[in-house]
């Protein structure tokens, strides 16, 4: 339901967004669909609870955390649904490492059973029967029998900041998305695993303050861009010999190993492999006992090969085939190969892409896909079914806007969230055979009378130029009360990272209820997707490959002309703003932007790519020692001279950014003042690349919302 109050009755403060969660929707969230597709489990004060998709009052109390004595933070079954692992004691590392204590619960006996007593563990996993659990810890690989609970060590040589067994090392997590590096094999006889050596990777040192009289050192291996790498080693162990066996990955050392997975044989790893600059991807099939290993696929590109992580590579039941996503026709879809790595067809096809491949149904002689796609526009997400042969393809999603899907392991019934800018975000539940609407299960109404209260006022979607004649999509927010007639000041907002997307057909996004309190201040707030990023096509995302930044400030510094020519725009105030990439924006914008800008806030950003980690950074711009200009003619630091005097300029860091080191702000502090630049500054202590804890972000926009105010 489309409703939008025309003055705003209650007006939002920073305490609505940051302290009291004013403008909270109710959504579905941590949905695990049972065996039996009708069911579902979630985590719900302290218990983990089964529940009937089509009936509310079928509910069963699996797993009691009070009655046990512990605070449940998750939990996973066993195969067969008769074990639960839970994990308390939750401990955070970075983006996606975490350690914890985990239990073993059987639900029939009621029997409670503690993993390991040899200290927290990491990304404890059942073995396919649900016989054994393995688990990483202080760098190593671990295994529990469970009819004994006796403990085996599978490695040890891990050793912190110089061998890793098991888990990622930083800027694996940090870049390829993954944090645990250990697969059970199909048949829980053998366990395939990374081996990451950093020991020849420099170290990044944090400073930790306390209340303590020194400050505490922090050092981890974080390789820049340019730097060595880790070595890494895929190994297969097998649990009923202890024998290892070294998988054929190449002589070559310096590569990444984006994916490991197996297949459907118990006795053939799948190994995806990619050159340091990332512009060819291999597939390799390693025989899991001698380790000797064949290149099946390759792909390659002048840029740079992508990889999606949630759906890019999946092997069907036959174990004949295997479906794989690429760009390779310049738009992501979906292809279908023999085991061999032949190709049998392409699946999807058109000037669209492929946002997520939801599922793949085998239960009938030709697999049917469910995926989300941006066919009907650029701007929405809508699902489809379309059969392996390319045949039958349906549009499942009815409204216009973006849904996103979660299906049952039995494809029976899905659960669909949908918004769209005019739309509160509604979630519900379908039965596939006929796409059946069975029930609304929020319809968050309660919220949709929130906003109306406190006067939301519509995204007003539009297209604006890029400098070179390029169509780019953007919203405005305006006033309430918009006269035409009168004049505005203007806050861009932007990330304008490779691939990324501010600007969609969908409810809120990044800072929504912030820009919101800031329209109702009486500011136009605009948001446009430059060059380089998503949903456009390969040639659209990959545009500023080896030139980061210079077409993305480029097209911000366009769109700020454009503005000042519109009869409500004032000219003369109009900033910038943006966190990480986009704080590197807004910052190389106001730099480089002549009079386009009058001020910008850049948080956490990065202020030359020659101190950014190595994966992110040379999959766009290659390496230092290839590309220095690449590096150099784009980073704020080298522009430092152009800021103008009467502008003004923001820089906002926390020192505990494992990301994005403060390096980057101290930096181009250091060089503004060489260069006799006026600007402002703040460092949270401690604060990661979030910035976030307690009463930090209230804190931050308070900060950021008086700037604003006092600057334009």
């Amino acid at each position: 339901m489309q409703v939008f109050a025309q003055t705003a009755t209650t007006p939002i403060t920073l305490e609505d967004i940051w302290s009291k969660r004013t403008f909270r929707s109710e959504s579905v969230r941590g949905v695990r669909w049972m065996k039996d597709g009708q069911f579902y489990s979630e985590l719900s004060d302290n218990k983990v609870i089964r529940r009937n998709i089509t009936n509310k009052e079928d509910k069963l109390t699996l797993v009691d955390g009070g009655a046990l004595g512990i605070q449940i933070d998750g939990y996973n079954f066993s195969a067969d649904e008769r074990q639960v692992l839970l994990m308390t004691n939750f401990e955070s590392i970075y983006r996606r490492s975490f350690k914890a204590d985990y239990y073993v619960y059987d639900i029939a006996s009621k029997e409670l059973k503690k993993l390991s007593e040899g200290g927290k563990q990491s990304y404890a996993t059942f073995s396919p029967d649900g016989m054994q659990v393995a688990f990483a810890r202080d760098n190593n690989v671990f295994v529990v029998d469970l009819s004994t609970m006796k403990e085996k060590q599978l490695t040890t040589d891990g050793k912190f900041n110089h061998i890793i067994n098991g888990s990622a090392d930083w800027v694996y997590e940090e870049e390829f998305s993954m944090a645990k590096a250990f697969f059970w094999a199909p048949d829980s006889k053998k366990i395939a695993y990374y081996t990451f050596d950093e020991s020849g990777v420099k170290e990044y040192n944090m400073q930790m303050w306390s209340n303590g009289l020194y400050p505490e050192d922090y050092r981890f291996k974080y390789p820049k861009a340019g730097e060595d790498n880790s070595k890494i080693t895929i190994s297969v162990y097998h649990l009923s010999t202890d024998k290892v066996a070294k998988m054929d990955i190449g002589t070559e050392e310096d590569i990444y190993i984006p994916r490991v997975q197996w297949t459907q044989d118990a006795e053939v790893l799948s190994i995806i492999r990619m050159n340091r600059l990332q512009n060819k991807l291999e597939i390799l099939h390693a025989n899991a006992t001698t380790g000797k290993s064949n290149v099946i696929l390759t792909e390659e590109s002048k840029t740079y090969v992508d990889i999606d992580y949630n759906d890019h590579l999946t092997y069907l039941k036959d174990g004949k085939q295997f479906i794989f996503t690429s760009e390779k026709d310049g738009y992501k879809h979906i292809y279908l190969y023999k085991l061999d790595g032949s190709l049998v067809r392409q699946i999807t096809s058109g000037n669209w892409e492929v946002t997520s491949l939801v599922g793949i149904d085998e239960s009938s002689r030709t697999p049917v896909l469910y995926y989300t796609s941006t066919e009907e526009s650029s701007l929405d997400r809508d699902f489809y079914r379309i059969d392996a042969r390319g045949r039958g393809k349906r549009k499942l999603s009815e409204q216009k806007g973006s849904t996103s899907v979660n299906m049952s392991n039995d494809f029976k019934y899905y659960i669909s969230y949908f918004s769209s800018s005019k739309d509160v975000p509604t979630v519900a539940l379908y039965k596939t055979k006929g796409n059946e609407l069975l029930e609304v299960l929020k319809d968050n109404k309660a919220y949709q009378e929130v906003v109306e209260q406190y006067g939301f006022v519509p995204k007003e979607h539009m297209t604006f130029e890029s400098a070179s004649g390029e169509s780019l999509n953007g919203y405005m927010l305006k006033p309430a009360d918009f006269d035409e007639t009168k004049k505005y000041p203007v806050l861009m907002f932007q990330y304008s990272g490779p691939g990324s997307n501010q600007v969609a057909n969908r409810w809120g996004g990044g800072n929504f209820e912030w820009h919101q309190l800031l329209a109702q201040k009486g500011y136009i707030v605009t948001v446009v997707d430059g060059r380089g990023t998503g949903s456009k096509g390969r040639d659209f995302k990959h545009s500023t490959y080896a030139q980061l930044g210079k077409l993305e400030a480029q097209d911000q510094i366009h769109v700020a002309n454009y503005l000042k020519g519109l009869s409500y725009v004032d000219g003369e105030r109009i900033g910038i703003w943006g966190w990480s990439f986009g704080g590197y924006m807004s910052s190389l914008a106001l730099f480089t932007g002549g009079d386009a800008f009058k001020m910008a806030i850049a948080v956490a950003p990065v202020t030359t790519w020659r101190f950014y980690d190595s994966i992110y950074t040379e999959r766009f711009l290659k390496r230092p020692q290839d590309n220095a200009s690449g590096y150099d003619d784009n980073s704020p630091i080298m522009h430092v001279d152009k800021l103008g005097d009467d502008k003004k300029y923001l820089l906002i860091h926390g020192t505990g950014d494992d990301n994005v080191h403060v390096q980057n702000a101290i930096m181009l502090q250091n060089a503004l003042i060489k260069a006799g630049k006026q600007f402002d500054v703040f460092y949270y202590p401690n604060r990661n690349h979030g910035i976030y804890g307690g009463n930090t972000r209230l804190h931050l926009y308070k900060m950021m919302t008086n700037y604003v105010e006092n600057n334009l």
